[in-house]
């Protein structure tokens, strides 16, 4: 089959100038680079789910089970079942990871989960990896632990960090509530439904002595002995072991006060969408939880964890959590391990965000509001200006700037929906010569701004999804869904009917050109970064970036309007000559700390100052 469509007409020509016009630099040496020293923002990530990626042992397809797909999990033609990627899969296709310039790899959860939950007839399964019923092994839909040690050392062996896909907030959904509700369980609150009496109160007292949930000391929670403060929490028979750890299995260490609406109280203590929510305010789950984490870089030598669901959990717990995992990540010879909490908020303001790296002490959070931002940006026609506004909020972050240029950036994910999508969404009459043009530019964009830029599997092949959630997870094996088939790909003539890992996509090689040019210039991933020129409408955004050795200034420009711009942007002030690393760029400034720009529709220029010359 066609991989791609010609050149010419599968991008514009400025999208086909400015990639051929990167400068492809040697990846680093061995000598001159240990991948255990890199910072977090020198970081290209990919983020994967194992499932969705590659079918290397089609014998672990059903997980070990047996049965129609109800008990097995397994159906590739269902877009909520499992389609049989795993560990190595992914591992085999390392060469093409490494070969875009990817330096860390994040996956899904790869924990044992329940194969499927879910009401009768809406069932689907856990090929996703949020429904942790053992959280001590890989799920058997996707491998064994030497099969992950494998993929770990294979990609180490490569100087590719391995983030794990983390969850301490929930388990999979096994607990019951023997009250009988016409309309599920709705949320009982704390206020109605006290720790000390049973059902509300005026029911029974039970747990005298307990303080409540704000104590986390032993001695205070020594004394919660019964779980039917709100409701009545039993495990069904056939699963009282069904969690590992085995603590894991006992109602006392849950919430259990019904489901979550996600706003105010009952977004800390609610179950989320029905599974099973943890007491992290508990000494007992905490150190449950270190434990378990902990084993896992003890065991792999992994290199960080991106951190399910974070703003559901008590502070106090990642207060405990995140010193203890440095501190085992550091006797381990892991120098720089890195952890980011999913603080899902799709606004382009960063003050809520920042608040779970000061309160919260998260070493880093997902950028959310660089994702909103860009959407508001190229889906949206807004002003630059938001862009701007969202990069001023750098300084909410605990430890300011310096945080911020380790928040991993992104356009889109496996929850909301694929970047590509989303513009689609905001713009349904695009065509798909100018969609291609808007997500490249978002890829130029995110690969040069401040942060570490976050790939979303498949969108380096133009996938085009449907929606989000379920509709944003396609195969990138030869997928037997139809609602992934007929999907209309950017960049290329193919269908997801057929493997995708074409090394001649033009995302693709913008990402691996762009990769190249972060190595190569320091600045790009570890540089200080200053705003040069916004507007109130779409067009002009340029920022600079300063080279943290040298202090020389490298200077990025992007146009996000559907016509040319001709600009003035302001430049160092001793700075005289440029040199083009993308795009183009003037070859001189037009007066001291000035100089004109002409940017395509669309387009973008990355743009090192000539040295001064010495006096």
């Amino acid at each position: 089959m066609k991989r791609a469509l010609p050149l010419l007409t599968a991008i514009s020509a400025m999208a086909l100038s400015a990639c051929a016009s990167v400068q492809a630099q040697p990846a680093p040496t061995a000598e001159a680079e240990s991948f255990r020293d890199r910072a977090p923002s020198e970081e290209v990530v990919y983020f994967v789910l194992p499932d969705r990626f590659e079918n290397g042992d089609s014998a672990n397809d059903k997980g070990g089970l047996t049965g129609e797909r109800l008990a097995t999990g397994y159906d590739p033609t269902a877009k909520g079942f499992f389609h049989g990627g795993d560990l190595k899969g992914l591992t085999e296709r390392l060469d093409y990871l490494q070969d875009m310039g990817i330096t860390a790899i994040w996956f899904a959860p790869i924990f044992q989960n329940k194969p499927v939950q879910g009401p009768k007839g809406d069932e689907s399964a856990g090929y996703h990896g949020y429904w942790v019923t053992d959280f001590t092994r890989p799920d058997s839909h996707f491998g064994t632990r030497d099969e992950f040690r494998a993929f770990v050392d294979a990609a180490h062996a490569r100087g590719m960090k391995v983030y794990m896909d983390i969850i301490t907030n929930h388990t999979a959904d096994v607990i019951k509530y023997r009250e009988v509700q016409a309309d599920g369980f709705p949320y009982r609150s704390r206020g109605d439904y006290p720790y000390s009496t049973r059902g509300g109160p005026d029911g029974a007292s039970i747990n005298p002595g307990f303080a409540g949930d704000t104590d986390s000391s032993e001695a205070n929670f020594a004394r919660l002995t019964d779980p039917s403060f709100a409701y009545t929490p039993y495990v069904p028979a056939g699963e009282e072991d069904v969690k590992v750890p085995a603590w894991l299995n006992d109602p006392i260490h849950y919430h259990n006060r019904g489901d979550s609406t996600f706003t105010g109280e009952d977004s800390r203590f609610g179950d989320f969408s029905g599974l099973d929510d943890l007491f992290t305010e508990s000494p007992a789950v905490r150190a449950g939880m270190i434990d378990i984490y902990g084993a896992w870089i003890d065991d792999f030598g992994i290199d960080g964890f991106r951190i399910d669901t974070a703003r559901h959990v008590d502070p106090g717990f990642w207060q405990e959590f995140v010193p203890a995992m440095q501190a085992r990540a550091k006797a381990r010879g892991i120098p720089n391990f890195h952890m980011f909490g999913e603080i899902y908020k799709d606004v382009p303001g960063s003050g809520y965000i920042a608040q779970y790296t000061r309160r919260d002490r998260l070493p880093a959070v997902l950028d959310f509001a660089f994702q909103a931002s860009m959407r508001e940006l190229l889906g949206r026609d807004k002003g630059t200006v938001v862009l701007a506004h969202m990069f001023d909020g750098d300084v909410l972050y605990e430890s300011g700037e310096k945080t911020a240029l380790n928040l991993p950036t992104f356009l889109g994910n496996h929850d909301m929906g694929r970047f590509s999508t989303l513009i689609r969404e905001d713009r349904p009459e695009i065509s798909q010569d100018e969609l291609l043009k808007r997500v490249m530019l978002g890829h130029a964009m995110m690969m040069t701004l401040r942060g570490s830029p976050v790939i979303y599997y498949g969108d380096e092949q133009g996938f085009v999804g449907d929606g989000n959630d379920q509709l944003a997870r396609e195969d990138m094996f030869a997928s037997k869904t139809a609602v992934y088939n007929d999907n209309r790909l950017i960049g290329t003539d193919a269908t997801t009917a057929a493997a995708n890992f074409d090394e001649s996509h033009p995302l693709y090689r913008l990402i691996r050109e762009f990769s190249a040019m972060r190595r190569a210039h320091p600045a790009l991933s570890r540089g200080s970064q200053e705003i040069r020129g916004y507007q109130q409408e779409a067009g002009l955004f340029a920022a600079a970036r300063i080279d943290p050795e040298t202090g020389r200034e490298y200077l990025l420009a992007f146009n996000t309007s559907a016509q040319p711009i001709t600009r003035n942007i302001v430049t160092g002030h001793s700075v005289r000559t440029f040199e083009a690393l993308a795009g183009n760029c003037p070859g001189a400034a037009s007066a001291p700390g000035s100089a004109k720009f002409t940017i395509p529709a669309f387009g973008w220029a990355v743009c090192r100052a000539g040295e001064v010359p010495s006096k």
